[in-house]
């Protein structure tokens, strides 16, 4: 190793400084996990809506003021690639990433948001049960997440994103179950059929994109294996 003048060093380090976000690269591992946290919250208020019937317009208002953080998060994420030469995993990860997770946080808003937009005041019992998976899948997200900081444990890294695929195929047993039964009563209004149709899909869909957070995850782990 060649010997540089303590000056030179100085240099050199306040050179490469220029190309680091001001709380180092950690920060991007920050951000992923503040932005878990939103969505965790957000999964939380909407099961209480399903759960509790808490009063969906106050509700909604609530999950959307949190998907709007998650979203400012997830700008910051963007810009701070745009101004970092130096990342810790892969730019097409991070952004890959971050991309997918604020996917979850909007299904998650847009699912509440149709509950209060379509007046729905009775649950329907298979709603609970894909808001239950959709946030215990959320949870696993937030743990799969963390474990992108120091991937030293990657069978706990990998034990979150495979439950994680367990839980989307539950929700997808849930929806096929919960769609053949608006179809087949007998006594069926099109129009709850219409509403609830779409509210299923919203919650599926949240769930699935839960499934393509851990994939983006797996893929990041076995890239540093």
């Amino acid at each position: 190793m060649l010997w540089a003048p303590p000056m030179a060093t100085a240099r050199r380090q306040g050179f490469l400084s220029r190309f680091l976000p001001a709380g180092g690269t950690g920060e991007f591992f920050d951000l992923f996990e503040q932005h878990a946290d939103r969505t965790r919250e957000a999964a939380q208020m909407l099961a209480a809506m399903v759960r509790q019937g808490l009063d969906p317009e106050r509700q909604a208002e609530r999950v959307k003021h949190t998907e709007h953080l998650g979203d400012e998060i997830t700008h910051a994420v963007i810009e701070r690639l745009h101004q970092t030469f130096i990342t810790p995993i892969d730019r097409g990860d991070i952004h890959e990433l971050i991309s997918r997770m604020d996917d979850v946080l909007d299904l998650v808003e847009a699912s509440a948001e149709r509950i209060w937009l379509y007046g729905i005041r009775t649950m329907e019992p298979d709603a609970l049960e894909l808001a239950d998976v959709l946030e215990k899948a959320v949870v696993e997200m937030g743990a799969a997440v963390r474990c992108l900081r120091d991937m030293k444990d990657r069978p706990r890294l990998l034990a979150h994103c495979t439950e994680i695929n367990r839980l989307e195929n539950v929700g997808d047993e849930l929806l096929r179950r919960a769609v053949a039964k608006l179809f087949h009563s007998p006594d069926a209004d099109p129009i709850h059929v219409i509403k609830w149709k779409e509210i299923y899909d919203y919650l599926e869909n949240a769930i699935d994109r839960c499934e393509d957070v851990a994939n983006v995850i797996e893929g990041v782990a076995l890239e540093y294996s």
